[in-house]
């Protein structure tokens, strides 16, 4: 995972990264196993293997100058959890080895930590060596709209970025605005060693922009598009092509893709498990306990919600209300139906831990639109535009609109609208590092959250 960028030696960077982390993996068997009886040759192809798979699936060293940190640091978590779940599978199917949870946690902590370090060392020295003016890009832009003075103010203000601003080109506007000629901005590029171009596309014609593809093809320069203000140009587009002619596609969803499919689900069996087995075995006799001292009736509530293609099954809870005839309504600021170990656990969401019940049975997935009651669909469904778009997905546990505030109690038409903007943003750019970027936001959460009552 490594920095790309166009300088002098920038080539050379990401085999080097690829190489120190392959170095690490591979010598440090030799120092924690020797106990355990490891065939390294076998030990270190199958890590090799192991690593460079889930890194190219998981775009570990598609890091590039405009990455942000967390992005970076999901991506080293997603990377070293899953490397770690290879790992401990190698030794069920070598039964000469012994295997010792100690050795293969320090490993796997130690692996995490070199290779975090050397990252976060590349990364800082990058952005500091960039910050000084070196190893930067010129850029120019060709087209004066709103979106592209936010990117030429983005050029200015993100230094870090190692990015050059040295011009717009436009006809609209006059001053001190270059000529849009596709002449003058090749001349210009050329002379000031230009490595990007950006082209505002409600700028500038199909016959212009021949050209320029042309040029940049002719002379090693890169070219970028800036979208116009229209919402078709936000969604994710596919190419399709018929024998050689090009069609522009707009993509449902990256969940329809049967290997995402497979792989959201595998990640939601494995995460669901460990869950059951490392936290709900020991919790659930516990607040049996606690929910039976403080009231009469069931340890778990079971109510009807709408799953995929709206279709009801049971969702699992631990009852946090007293056995009321009204238990189908969503609970409000200081419900008096909710007992004092529920407040706490509905505070603290530990009442939806039995939905990873939900999850293993294949009603539900760890991440993904909140399942809503069918009074509040009937409701919402004729009101509001793409609300049906969460229901062509599995519902989850959590979800992005629940991490960025629009949880709980639902007061008004504006509540239910920002749902939903962050559900169909959720739905159209999943990806597995977005599931748990969402899952460790959802821990972090899990205290403090006002609207969790």
């Amino acid at each position: 995972m490594i920095l790309s960028a166009r300088g002098r030696y920038s080539k050379y960077l990401r085999p080097i990264s690829i190489s120190i982390d392959l170095l690490v993996i591979t010598l440090l068997p030799f120092f924690l196993f020797k106990e355990q009886g490891v065939n390294y040759l076998h030990f270190c192809v199958y890590q090799i293997v192991s690593w460079s798979f889930i890194a190219y699936f998981s775009g570990f060293y598609d890091v590039y100058r405009y990455t942000s940190i967390l992005k970076i640091f999901s991506k080293l978590i997603t990377q070293c959890v899953i490397f770690l779940l290879t790992v401990i599978a190698f030794f069920p199917f070598a039964k000469e080895t012994v295997f010792n949870s100690e050795a293969i946690l320090l490993y796997s902590i130690v692996v995490l930590c070199t290779v975090t370090l050397f990252k976060l060392l590349l990364f800082f020295y990058l952005k500091k060596y960039r910050i000084a003016g070196s190893n930067t890009r010129n850029a120019i832009i060709i087209g004066h709209t709103q979106q592209t003075v936010n990117l030429k103010n983005l050029f200015e203000t993100k230094a870090e970025y190692g990015y050059r601003f040295k011009g717009f080109f436009s006809d609209k506007k006059q001053g001190d605005l270059i000529t849009g000629r596709v002449a003058d901005i090749e001349s210009f590029a050329l002379e000031n060693k230009i490595d990007d171009i950006y082209c505002s596309l409600n700028e500038i014609s199909n016959l212009r922009l021949r050209e320029l593809v042309a040029f940049c093809d002719a002379n090693n320069k890169v070219i970028k598009f800036i979208p116009d203000t229209k919402e078709i140009f936000s969604r994710n587009l596919t190419v399709d092509y018929y024998e050689f002619f090009p069609v522009l596609s707009l993509r449902k969803t990256p969940l329809h893709e049967p290997i995402a499919t497979i792989a959201k689900r595998v990640f939601d069996i494995v995460f669901a498990f460990l869950v059951i087995l490392l936290v709900l075995s020991w919790l659930t006799p516990i607040m049996a306990l606690l929910i039976k001292l403080e009231s009469n009736g069931p340890v778990f509530y079971r109510q009807i919600r709408a799953g995929m293609n709206e279709e009801q099954f049971f969702c699992f809870k631990f009852r946090s209300m007293q056995i009321n005839n009204q238990m189908d309504q969503l609970a409000v600021k200081n419900d008096p139906r909710v007992t004092k170990v529920g407040k706490f656990i509905r505070k603290t969401s530990i009442d939806e831990l039995p939905q990873f019940l939900n999850v293993l049975l294949g009603d539900m997935s760890v991440v993904g639109p909140r399942p809503h009651i069918y009074s509040i669909n009937h409701r919402y469904s004729v009101k509001i535009k793409k609300y049906g778009a969460r229901h062509t997905v599995k519902p989850g546990i959590t979800g992005l609109a629940q991490v960025r505030g629009f949880r709980g109690e639902i007061t008004s038409d504006e509540d239910m609208i920002n749902r939903i903007k962050y559900d169909v943003f959720y739905i159209e750019n999943w990806s597995i590092l977005l599931d748990i970027k969402i899952i460790l936001q959802t821990i972090v959460g899990m205290f403090g959250d006002e609207k969790a009552y």
